[in-house]
């Protein structure tokens, strides 16, 4: 280059060293037009079918997500629902089971009622019955006591058992009667 701008200095033409020559942009247009000729044909539609299977796998994916986002809120309303239903499933055994409680309590409150009230009365029974032994065996030993005393006393012998039985047996009637007598007057 720098022979030609020395060139171009000793033969005084005024030539801009800036601007191609003619040729130069003849053949440059050549090439730039047969360049864009094989990329318009080749590498342009190449190009187009990729973008294009891009935008469609793409649009595929956003279409799977958003099946997938559906059914996910699907599941998220079928999972809510079961939870409620389960919540309220949950809220009747509950109060099923306060209730069965309730009634085992109610049951075993009556039965130890009635348990209680069987022993009372059992009770009762035993006592009445020891109190009734303790009378008789009582009343024949105070009537020997009472005749053997009374036997002391008068200086004779009281041995006769039908005399004798009857003698207690109104001695004993007496005090009943004074005993009952005092407690009425309280």
């Amino acid at each position: 280059m720098l022979h030609a701008v020395l060139k171009a200095a000793t033969e005084g033409e005024t030539t801009n060293p800036l601007l191609p020559a003619p040729y130069d942009i003849w053949w440059s247009a050549v090439c730039f037009v047969i360049i864009l000729f094989f990329f318009w044909r080749y590498a342009l539609p190449k190009m187009q079918q990729m973008l294009d299977e891009r935008g469609a796998a793409i649009e595929g994916n956003i279409e799977k997500a958003d099946e997938a986002q559906r059914q996910a809120e699907a599941a998220l309303e079928q999972y809510t629902a079961q939870l409620a239903e389960a919540r309220v499933e949950a809220g009747k055994i509950r109060e099923t089971a306060r209730e069965d409680g309730k009634q085992i309590v109610a049951e075993a409150r009556e039965n130890a009622s009635a348990e209680a009230t069987r022993i009372t009365v059992s009770a009762q029974a035993q006592i009445e019955a020891e109190r009734q032994s303790a009378i008789v065996s009582l009343r024949s030993e105070v009537g020997t006591l009472a005749l053997d005393l009374a036997s002391g006393v008068i200086g004779e012998s009281l041995k006769d058992d039908a005399k004798a039985s009857s003698v207690v047996d109104r001695f004993l009637a007496d005090l009943e009667a004074d005993q009952a007598k005092a407690a009425g007057a309280k």
